[in-house]
């Protein structure tokens, strides 16, 4: 029995799926089971509630062999890490306690980065209490989700631009979350790893945030550019929106450290993903673009 936690999100979404095409026993933790795919609701065993409550957890993990585990996103939390490690140390106590054998968590790319890193670190802490279980564990460490230019389609669209904080002219590794998914099915239907380990999982690519623009535009079949913008500038664009100041501190740290290379040390070697950014921009983004065009 493999359990998956987040199994309505892009990846443990795309991870249920893979794992019931290839025939193994998949129970989900859920909030809300409506939200599963109806043929997925049929085939899968679902507890209904959030991975961070301990009774949830003594639900979903009995007889559990593997558990895939990633940690939901709450800009309303008091701080990235107060969320992770509610999070982690409920799992970590529930996998001791049902002697689960595997556990495959998603996390970043860039342990042990010396400084403070916001929401990055908050993974970090995560891991190390997973990792202090008793059960074997993989920390996949990602870069940038190529899936994160998504929430800038209709800016790409519209004005044919998209921004971030980093330079224009410097490689930025990133990861399709399809990739994600399918480093995660590998581990958990795979007994025979031990031990505790940061797994870096990077795509091919070793494009500019310019050569993206450039690709995304080719793709599209209009110009695209990319447009930097300061950590100054981010900071205030999610006070605007209504971003507490620690929400704030915990993404701009994540940024900052993003733009000072906290990927780059992983890079070298990482596991190499198949799917590239242009491959990405075919089969993602473009169908999304054309889906929103009147």
């Amino acid at each position: 029995m493999i359990v998956v936690t987040t199994p309505t999100g892009q990846i443990g979404g795309r991870l249920v799926r893979q794992l019931l095409d290839q025939g193994e026993e998949v129970r989900v933790v859920v909030r809300d089971a409506s939200r599963l795919d109806g043929p997925v609701r049929e085939r899968v065993e679902a507890v209904t509630g959030s991975h961070d409550d301990p009774a949830v957890l003594d639900r979903a993990l009995p007889g559990a062999e593997a558990l895939f585990w990633l940690v939901p996103p709450n800009p309303a939390a008091p701080s990235a890490e107060t969320h992770y490690l509610r999070f982690a140390r409920a799992g970590a106590d529930a996998v001791a306690r049902h002697g689960v054998g595997h556990v495959v968590g998603v996390s970043s790319a860039g342990h042990g980065w010396p400084a403070p890193a916001g929401v990055l670190s908050a993974a970090f802490a995560m891991d190390a209490e997973l990792g202090a279980s008793g059960a074997a564990y993989r920390a996949l460490s990602m870069p940038f989700y190529m899936e994160n230019l998504l929430r800038q389609l209709d800016a790409i669209r519209e004005q044919g631009v998209f921004t971030l904080t980093c330079a224009g002219d410097l490689p930025l590794a990133s990861i399709a979350t399809r990739d994600i998914a399918a480093a995660a099915a590998v581990l958990l239907t795979d007994p025979s790893w031990t031990g505790q380990r940061n797994l870096p999982v990077f795509g091919p690519d070793r494009l500019t945030p310019d050569g993206m623009a450039e690709v995304i535009g080719q793709e599209l079949g209009r110009p695209v550019a990319y447009r930097r913008t300061s950590i100054e500038a981010y900071a205030s664009l999610l006070r605007s929106q209504g971003a507490s100041d620690q929400a704030v501190e915990d993404l701009t740290e994540a940024f900052a450290a993003q733009d000072r290379g906290i990927y780059d040390e992983d890079w070298g070697s990482a596991e190499p993903a198949a799917t590239g950014f242009r491959t990405w921009c075919r089969e993602v983004l473009k169908p999304a673009a054309d889906a929103r065009t009147p």
